[in-house]
């Protein structure tokens, strides 16, 4: 086949940062599983990088499929989809405008702001502000260091009584770029403090219950995506070194013990699916896992914060097979973001991590379950795909207020249904 005898002779590896100007974002459906074959073979072969879904190994048809095609690459990629007939559409003309777009630079501040995205040298000062000004409400500890040195720090918000009660734990952050989900953690813990005593439920919620919530858990990604004026913006794993590799980072996320590194993950080090070289093999896994494992007996649910898609997932991903407890979770998965849209009007879908996008093997969720954290949950924030990774900060705001909807729900429901 001609198409794929275009992309046998394609072999590039850039390492240098860049900037994005001229890249395009593409978004392709595959109709036939001669076109997956294709955008399979262009994710291996040509220097792109894949969106939605996390790998090309995850493309199935009639999916949509939104890859960023560096500008050196544009016309072989053009080429190919040119000559296989696969529907293409532009979501991005030129990506360094919709970069530089990303900030409001009319805002511009060094300060900590709820409707900014904070660097992680301002996130780390707030963290420590903001449980000093709310010591009645909110503990903070260090639960390990990063694979670079930096504290993950874990603040606890609820009302303090003496003795233990149920909770919620949360983490944002576990893909760098996902830059929505960590202002959305911040967003929360400002939110509960904030309102504690004016809002009812929020009230209720944090004299019966507390938050654990890890603002940032890939804190090295994160502040990677911030160097050298964010050339790497678009990073997604950890930053760890992998033996007899020259290829940095595993991604957290297929790391942890649940069908780890079978389906819809990758062994190879090189790749955005990386499942480490065993199971918490990234320090940062093994300080979340050992720190739910200390604490199982208080932790009721378990919600783990990524973006782009607009989805409320929940196990199994790494299977098939239903959940004990599906019925319950796809209840109170419609609870939720029938919570959310009730804002904004924004519109989820929710559903068992597998079948309603595709299998991925060593994810949080299914681990916090698989260990007996029943409201174990995954949300995917906004958009669909026209900003994707690049949600302007403009949509800050609209979107942590819809979600806290959500995630109040579900702490409320929990509340009421401990076991």
């Amino acid at each position: 086949m001609k198409v794929l005898l275009l992309l046998g002779l394609v072999a590039v590896a850039l390492c240098e940062p860049t900037k994005f100007v001229g890249d395009k974002v593409l978004r392709l459906t595959p109709g036939s599983e001669e076109d997956v074959t294709i955008i399979r073979e262009i994710g291996h072969k040509v220097k792109v990088d894949f969106w939605k879904p996390d790998s090309p190994d995850l493309v199935t048809i009639g999916m949509n499929v939104d890859i960023h095609v560096p500008a050196a690459q544009l016309d072989m990629v053009f080429t190919i989809l040119q000559q296989s007939g696969i529907e293409v559409k532009i979501m991005f003309e030129n990506l360094q405008e919709a970069v530089e777009a990303q900030m409001d630079n009319k805002r511009a501040t060094k300060a900590h702001d709820y409707t900014k995205y904070n660097n992680w040298a301002t996130i780390n000062d707030w963290v420590v502000s903001i449980s000093s000004a709310n010591a009645d409400l909110i503990s903070r500890q260090v639960i390990g260091n990063t694979y670079e040195g930096r504290p993950m720090h874990l603040l606890k918000i609820g009302k303090k009584t003496g003795s233990a009660k149920p909770a919620v734990f949360m983490d944002c952050g576990f893909h760098a770029r996902e830059w929505i989900t960590h202002a959305f953690c911040q967003w929360f813990i400002n939110e509960a403090v904030s309102t504690y005593g004016s809002d009812p439920e929020m009230t209720n919620l944090l004299d019966r219950m507390d938050f654990l919530v890890l603002p940032v858990f890939n804190i090295d990604g994160y502040e990677y995506t911030w160097t050298k004026e964010r050339s790497y913006l678009m990073w997604r794993k950890t930053r760890s070194k992998n033996s007899g590799s020259s290829c940095i980072g595993t991604d957290p996320n297929r790391n942890f013990d649940a069908g780890w590194c079978t389906t819809g993950a990758s062994s190879n080090p090189c790749s955005e699916t990386y499942c480490g070289s065993s199971v918490e093999s990234e320090i940062e896994s093994k300080n979340l896992a050992n720190f739910i494992r200390s604490n199982k007996s208080i932790i009721k649910a378990y919600l783990t914060v990524h973006s782009y898609s607009q989805l409320l997932l929940f196990p199994y991903s790494y299977k098939y097979g239903l959940a004990a407890d599906h019925s319950e979770l796809l209840s109170v998965s419609q609870g939720a973001i029938a919570a959310l849209r009730s804002l904004h009007g924004t519109r989820y879908t929710s559903g068992p991590g597998a079948v309603t996008i595709y299998p991925a093997a060593g994810g949080s969720d299914d681990w916090a379950y698989d260990l007996g954290v029943k409201y174990s949950y995954t949300f995917e924030l906004r958009d669909e795909g026209r900003y994707g990774f690049l949600l302007p900060e403009s949509q800050i705001k609209p979107t942590c207020e819809e979600t806290m909807l959500a995630v109040k729900y579900i702490a409320s429901y929990v509340l009421n249904n401990l076991y």
